[in-house]
């Protein structure tokens, strides 16, 4: 209590001069002659205020749970090993370490590469194997989350433990995370991931120390620690409820879209009708439609709604079809009666024109209303033939299933657990391509929830769960921000513009106190843990985040294929030059040096005032430190040493 106590001081603390400081500099010192650099500066400044007091929310309710109680012995679980293209080897190795789980279970190897090779070797050490059935033949496979929605209809246990390929469980993991179950409204309990081919140094930052401790007890604390994926056990009536919630609202969208959709094409119909009587069947049509609407908004079930709606139509249609029919039968009686004769002189059959005339003038049935309402039957169908399986209990909408999945979980009103102690081991990228890749996949995932489902707009959360998910996707904007901070001092030592109308006391009193402030929330917030790198790669992967915010946005506004790679656990061979990859942040570091050479220069020629060229300097000596964890992990050579293993604090209770 001591320490939360001292925590959320630094908190207050922190806010409070951030807001004088970002309050003034929107007041009183941006430079509007240079507004192009000026107003990117101090938008980007207040990113990070926003970030920062994100932050500091997640931390204020930081909670350290106790053990849970021992779990009965009658539960029924299914261990889930998940794969795709992973080495055979590697995936039996994780399913022989699930098979031997202390506690009483069924492990499952989910192929989603129908390997003929990993199913003989799954037998061979008596574990089961599941692949994708033919239902999802020439269907949307929805990547991981359609492997294990497959699973879900395939199995039956209470309870799943969901491991990815390289993720070696220990034999406890389910005795020691199971107990919280005991409380039927737990869903979810997350554990860290922790990786032991990672040296020290953790040149490629894949430990995630202060995600996978401080910040996910932060979450825990709002009740919004989420699933990562692996290494969590989930209750299965929570996901089936949450799959059949799903199915429903998503039928109901359809149904909705289709009948607004039909409204506008029966108005347009009925305006151009060709005689009153198609016209009023349209219309007809087009009321039972917004009747339709009306019921689904004053509550009314879905299907009662759409069965109502469908047999107003069929009842329509059958008075078309009987209208249609005595007037086919009037047609037939009157061609019936056209007085027809044989003229000999000229050897052909011959009508009485008047008569004619008189059928030509005739109104015919309106036969086009009803294939108009056929159609319009079809399109509020229920059926979801398109996908596989019409309930998806984990979340489809996004390529990093695992967030949604939790978002949703929560806005039901289940509650989740962080369990901070490491009972599982795995592999992380072991170069810099297929680290960026994974980098690229999980913030790409986010924005896609974050743009199909912003938390802030989802009904059943609350406020505090909203901004736990919302301050996860708001820091993938950090991209943009980082650019302006990489080109503000290049901008000034090169050309002398400066962003901000003058580097006086006022700016100093100001910045200093809140810079100070928010880098002492950090060292608290962390409890001794290492987030150098982690504060290292947020700024140095700038065009990795960029990216996954245009294409996120290209995917979800304009349909654009996002595709879905997964992360390769052996370090691949052939792989072209790795200094491509990072080509933005090389020019990023050699323009900064550039520009620090020119400040230079005109500081000694007498063309730029030597206080905002030592601030600059200063400025560029700390990007150049940050981004230098490229050039380290260009240098980075794979994993040669030893397994790493966490340390004892990390098996009870704790991961350093």
């Amino acid at each position: 209590m001591r320490q939360q106590l001292v925590l959320r001081v630094v908190v207050v603390l922190t806010l409070v001069l951030g807001v004088n400081y970002i309050a003034w500099r929107w007041l009183e010192s941006v430079n509007w002659s240079a507004w192009w650099i000026a107003v990117p500066l101090v938008i980007a400044e207040t990113y990070s205020l926003v970030d920062v007091a994100l932050f500091g929310t997640t931390m204020w309710r930081a909670r350290r749970r106790d053990d849970p109680p021992p779990p009965p012995r009658d539960l029924t679980v299914d261990v889930f090993v998940t794969t795709y293209n992973e080495p055979v080897e590697l995936v039996m190795r994780t399913a022989e370490a699930a098979r031997d789980i202390a506690y009483p279970h069924r492990t499952w190897v989910l192929d989603d590469g129908s390997r003929p090779e990993l199913a003989a070797a799954a037998r061979a050490a008596g574990v089961g194997y599941i692949e994708r059935s033919e239902d999802w033949t020439d269907r949307p496979r929805h990547a991981k989350a359609g492997n294990l929605n497959n699973a879900l209809f395939a199995t039956e246990g209470e309870f799943l433990l969901i491991l990815d390929a390289d993720q070696i469980p220990e034999p406890e993991i389910l005795d020691r995370v199971l107990g919280y179950f005991a409380d039927p409204g737990v869903a979810l309990v997350q554990t860290p991931q922790f990786f032991t081919n990672v040296t020290g140094a953790d040149p490629l930052g894949s430990q995630a120390p202060l995600f996978y401790g401080p910040i996910q007890q932060g979450k825990d604390g709002w009740n919004a620690a989420f699933f990562c994926g692996s290494n969590a056990v989930l209750r299965r009536d929570a996901l089936m409820q949450l799959g059949l919630v799903g199915y429903v609202r998503e039928t109901e969208r359809s149904v909705r879209e289709a009948l607004h959709a039909s409204r506008r094409l029966l108005a347009r119909a009925q305006r151009s009708a060709p005689d009153a009587e198609q016209a009023a069947v349209l219309h007809e049509v087009q009321q039972a439609a917004a009747r339709a609407l009306a019921a689904l908004d004053a509550g009314e079930p879905l299907s009662d709604v759409t069965y109502g709606f469908q047999r107003e139509v069929d009842a329509i249609s059958a008075q078309v079809v009987a209208r249609d029919v005595a007037s086919i039968q009037d047609d037939l009686a009157a061609i019936a009666a056209l007085p027809i004769a044989r003229d000999d002189e000229i050897g052909a059959v011959v009508v009485d024109e008047p008569a004619l005339a008189r059928l030509a003038d005739r109104e015919w049935s309106p036969l086009g209303a009803i294939e108009s309402v056929q159609a319009l039957v079809r399109a509020v169908d229920v059926d979801r033939s398109s996908e596989a399986q019409a309930v998806m209990p984990v979340a489809t909408l996004s390529v990093t299933e695992d967030m949604a999945t939790a978002m949703r979980l929560h806005a039901l009103g289940w509650r989740t657990v962080y369990h901070h102690e490491s009972l599982a081991h795995g592999l992380a990228p072991e170069d810099l391509g297929t680290m960026m890749t994974q980098r690229l996949r999980w913030a790409q995932g986010t924005m896609q929830v974050m743009l199909k489902e912003n938390p802030l707009g989802v009904r059943g959360l609350k406020v505090g769960q909203k901004l736990m998910y919302f301050a996860t996707m708001w820091s993938y904007l950090s991209g943009f921000a980082a650019l302006v901070y990489l080109a503000a001092p290049i901008i000034f030592l090169c050309f002398g513009v400066l962003p901000v109308t003058a580097w006086t006391v006022d700016f100093f009193a100001r910045f200093i106190p809140f810079f100070l402030a928010s880098q002492l929330l950090f060292l608290v917030a962390a409890r001794g843990v290492k987030t150098w790198r982690g504060q290292q790669y947020a700024l140095a992967l700038f065009p990795v985040w960029i990216k996954a915010v245009w294409t996120a946005v290209a995917n979800v506004w304009f349909g654009r294929p996002l595709g879905f790679a997964v992360t390769p656990k052996v370090r691949p061979d052939g792989s072209p030059s790795q200094w491509r990859l990072v080509w933005p942040q090389l020019l990023a570091m050699g323009l900064l040096v550039v520009a620090a050479l020119i400040g230079i220069v005109r500081q000694s020629m007498g063309l730029a005032w030597w206080v905002g060229t030592a601030v600059n300097l200063v400025w560029v000596v700390y990007d150049l430190v940050v981004l230098s964890v490229v050039v380290q992990a260009l240098r980075y050579r794979g994993f040669t040493g030893p397994e790493a293993t966490p340390p004892a604090s990390a098996r009870r209770r704790g991961i350093a």
